[in-house]
């Protein structure tokens, strides 16, 4: 896979993970903190993808 692509895998990636996380506090199943904390390993792990590159 060529760098663009995994660049916009990692994106994609998060994006769903940050959905997941931001429609899980809206509907009541997890509070801002909780959010927060998935929030910040999404990014981290989004972060880990793009200096692997």
């Amino acid at each position: 896979m060529t760098d663009d692509a995994d660049a916009a895998d990692a994106i994609d990636r998060f994006l769903r993970k940050a959905d997941d996380a931001y429609g899980e506090y809206e509907a009541g199943y997890a509070d801002a903190d909780a959010t927060l904390r998935r929030l910040e390993r999404h990014i981290e792990e989004l972060r880990e993808a793009r200096e692997s590159e």
